[in-house]
């Protein structure tokens, strides 16, 4: 299913313009003017004009007699274009199908790629948080068409992702001018009461159609997905790519999946030339209407070997949708590392890197990026913070857990409350109960005393656990503790499951 992102930056001239030579500050109004006919009139406005009620079509003179000691910049649309595509070239890190929208937004199909940053909402995260970074005023938004991305980032919240199908539902309060029409034909429509994107929808076509032309009800369509709308993406400046063209349209699965087996061994006899492997494929197809579909993915480690890579982007094929057909493939390698030669592993040897870091990437397409991982030994006192969570390739920090404390194979995340039943105060519990089951303890070893790290926050200078190993009558073991004596209120919780 196609997923586009929307890039909208609303000051984008002046953000530039900032950047470029500094000064006022984001609290200065500054607009930028241009001429128009016989007179000057603003072509872009920052943030703090717009709030002293300025907006691009206003007389300059008028604007300056508004606010005296306006701060003023001459505009230029060429060099604002020409730094929106180069902004647009950057997006290219984010997915392989990127179109500049002038004059002042971005469209990123993210089908295919979203997974490779944490999914749609932290992608659009990393989006607002580095233009942000960058002194740019940004909102995104994320759904199945172009014309849907487009007015919900403009009318919605900064970073809005819409739900497959969710369209239907957001659109039709928008107001019209939210399906990209020009202001006369929206100033026309509302002559006729109609102001909202839902009162289009119910109209007729052929009566709206004979007075403002095929404008509304394409637009329309193309925001709701009934009709495709292609994008003119940009050519990626990728140095390692590979192409084939095809005489006929093809579209079976089977096909597809030996067109990428032959894509990628091009691309690793191209990069075994220049020593190097991939650390991220892009896999376009285009079809027939002019539509292009993306799939990405990435490695662990460099990788050049053909059965690997084609395996991977064979898990993401299914999300190519070949309409009518596709009639041209390309494979790129846009993000590469150094990779020599080496001795290959004897038998019985350590486990070869490359072999581990396949697993890895086969795991991480099919369960997510967050959800592949090691668990790296942290020094501390208390359990849940002697770990930490590391890539699944990262070497080994020194640090490792004493081998003489017996701990759980699973610690919960955040200890769970149990009720405890003991034959002695302060003695090692007979019977407790968790999650509403009765357990009874046959075996107890305990109990093994962690105090609080005081050096760390001053509740737990007097912090102290007696954690003890339990054994119930099925044999399932088990990790409680007891966070004070009895006489001090002791409340008992269950830290873990299972034996080391």
């Amino acid at each position: 299913m196609r997923r586009v992102v929307c890039v909208f930056l609303p000051t984008w001239p002046t953000d530039r313009w900032r950047r470029r030579n500094g000064g006022p500050s984001p609290d200065e109004p500054l607009v930028a003017a241009g001429q128009e006919g016989a007179r000057r009139v603003l072509t872009a406005v920052d943030r703090a004009a717009r709030a002293l009620r300025l907006r691009p079509g206003l007389a300059l003179a008028q604007a300056q007699a508004m606010v005296p000691g306006l701060t003023v910049i001459e505009a230029d649309p060429e060099g604002d274009a020409a730094a929106l595509a180069r902004l647009a070239a950057w997006c290219l890190t984010y997915a392989p199908l990127v179109a500049p929208d002038p004059p002042d937004g971005i469209w990123i199909d993210v089908a295919g790629a979203a997974h490779l940053h944490g999914g749609e909402a932290a992608l659009l995260a990393s989006l607002r948080r580095r233009l942000g970074r960058a002194g740019y005023r940004v909102r995104v938004a994320v759904a199945d068409t172009p014309g849907a991305a487009w007015a919900a980032a403009r009318c919605l919240n900064p970073e809005t992702v819409l739900v497959p199908g969710a369209q239907r539902e957001a659109l039709p309060a928008l107001p019209l001018w939210a399906l990209r029409l020009d202001p006369d034909t929206v100033a026309g429509l509302a002559q006729l009461g109609l102001t909202r994107v839902e009162h289009l929808v119910h109209q007729p076509r052929g009566p709206l159609r004979l007075r403002f032309g095929e404008a509304p009800a394409r637009r329309l369509d193309q925001a709701l997905g009934v009709c495709t709308e292609p994008l003119a993406t940009l050519a990626p400046p990728v140095e390692h790519a590979v192409r084939l063209a095809f005489a006929e349209p093809i579209g079976a699965p089977e096909t597809l999946a030996r067109v990428t087996r032959r894509l990628t061994a091009m691309l690793a006899d191209d990069l075994a030339r220049h020593g190097l492997g991939a650390r991220r494929l892009d896999l376009v197809f285009r079809r027939v209407d002019g539509l292009d579909q993306a799939v990405s993915v990435g490695t662990a480690r460099p990788s050049r070997d053909p059965r690997h890579l084609a395996r991977l982007l064979a898990e993401r094929l299914p999300q190519i949708n070949p309409g009518h057909g596709l009639d041209e493939a390309r494979l790129a390698a846009p993000r590469v590392e150094r990779l020599e030669a080496r001795q290959l592993a004897a038998p019985g040897a350590e486990p070869d890197p490359d072999t581990m870091a396949e697993l890895v990437d086969r795991l991480v397409l099919r369960l997510g990026p967050g959800r592949v991982f090691r668990k790296a030994p942290v020094e501390s006192e208390w359990p849940e913070r002697a770990e930490r969570r590391v890539a699944p390739l990262s070497p080994a920090a020194g640090a490792t857990w004493a081998p003489d404390l017996p701990r759980p194979g699973r610690l919960l995340s955040v200890p769970e409350p149990v009720a405890v039943l003991a034959a002695l105060p302060d003695a090692p519990p007979t019977a407790f109960t968790w999650r509403g089951t009765r357990r009874r303890v046959a075996r107890a070893d305990g109990p093994e005393r962690i105090f609080g790290e005081w050096w760390l926050a001053d509740d737990e200078v007097a912090a102290t656990r007696d954690y003890y190993r339990v054994e119930d009558e099925t044999g399932a073991r088990y990790w409680l503790f007891r966070d004070a004596l009895t006489r001090d209120g002791a409340r008992w919780w269950l830290h873990g499951l299972g034996e080391a």
